[in-house]
């Protein structure tokens, strides 16, 4: 039985942005003591920041309308920080995808970018990553920087012939331009995951490495990729020892670290969490789904959910954050400690980890 961490803690309150407008789908950066904010609800992005490295966090500020914004199963925006620039990136539609499995996802959706070089005061109208219009359809992407101006994207991608892609796209100048999209992985055997979003991270040497969820031979499992250059990609690698016969989508991606000494994944398996360092054994940790990863130091920091509780896992130490929420993302500071967000209620709840 894991160890139980015992603290009181202050929890920061966003939203409801409106009566028909729950906050979902919260995600983070940091930056010294700033952190950055991002959420969708109702048709809208939102920002807010924190300059108190999490204790407390400004009104949120609207960054963008969208016909459709995807906000379910880890479909909501990203954000980053960039040099002197604040970037977010979301996937956004006009026209509603048909069909029992639609999702309220958008039949014309590209992932979408706008930045902020005032702290997030203003934004710049967004522009598509994606070279191929429309065929960012399914939500699910995710962001890296290396905190100076290179960005790395990557996003489940539906273009040419039946099957999901894995592609991605560059920027070194902070988000204002990117590069030609280039595919990372397609499966041998069609299509990977169809509903499990990536995840990305930069390491200090400027290396990109990307995780996903495969579908080959029967089985969903997560595989990791690297780049120097973000055009050619490293041969997959099958994180853990373990394996998942699944002849469907768990809609549930993870988390993908990097620090001075090692590479760290946490990911879903069935019922369980596990964590995994490439070419070695997965560490199953707890049950639950939908977990979210950080560092802070050589500190590891998870947040998931299990059943309807909200966990945080710190260094082996397991907290409650909440009773009931849903879809926690965590972000490590740089002084230390974390910060974790989560939706609980229709609005967001923010609360500093030690």
């Amino acid at each position: 039985m894991l160890p139980v961490l015992l603290f009181v803690a202050l929890t920061v309150h966003l939203g409801p942005m409106g009566p028909d407008a729950p906050a979902h789908e919260p995600q983070m950066a940091a930056n010294g003591s700033a952190v950055a904010l991002t959420f969708g609800a109702g048709h809208a992005i939102y920002f807010s920041s924190s300059r108190d490295s999490g204790g407390t966090f400004s009104a949120p500020v609207k960054v963008a309308d969208g016909g459709i914004v995807p906000l379910t199963r880890h479909r909501g925006p990203r954000i980053a920080f960039a040099g002197s620039a604040i970037v977010i990136t979301a996937v956004v539609g006009n026209k509603a995808e048909e069909g029992s499995h639609a999702h309220g996802l958008p039949s014309d959706g590209d992932l979408m970018v706008w930045r902020s070089v005032d702290g997030g005061k203003s934004w710049t109208p967004g522009k598509a990553i994606n070279d191929v219009p429309a065929s960012a359809t399914e939500g699910l992407h995710a962001l890296a920087s290396d905190g100076k101006g290179l960005l790395f994207a990557a996003w489940l991608d539906k273009r040419g012939a039946k099957g999901t892609k894995l592609y991605s796209a560059r920027s070194t100048d902070g988000g204002a331009t990117w590069s030609r999209n280039v595919a990372v992985y397609l499966s041998p055997d069609g299509s990977i995951c169809e509903c499990c979003h990536p995840s990305l991270a930069i390491d200090s040497t400027g290396q990109l490495l990307v995780m996903w969820r495969n579908a080959v031979g029967g089985s969903r499992d997560m595989y990791l990729a690297t780049s120097r250059d973000g055009v050619t990609f490293s041969t997959p690698k099958k994180l853990g020892e373990g394996t998942w016969k699944l002849n469907a989508c768990p809609m549930d991606g993870g988390g993908l670290v990097v620090s001075s000494s090692k590479i760290l994944t946490a990911w879903r398996r069935e019922t369980n969490i596990f964590l995994a360092e490439p070419g070695r054994p997965e560490k199953q940790v707890g049950p639950g789904k939908d977990v979210a990863l950080a560092l802070s130091g050589e500190k590891t920091y998870m947040a998931w959910v299990d059943g309807t509780k909200v966990e945080a896992w710190i260094d082996g130490k397991l907290e409650q954050l909440a009773e009931i929420g849903a879809f926690p993302s965590v972000v490590g500071l740089p002084s230390g400690g974390a910060v974790a967000a989560w939706e609980e209620n229709g609005a967001i709840q923010i609360r500093r980890l030690p």
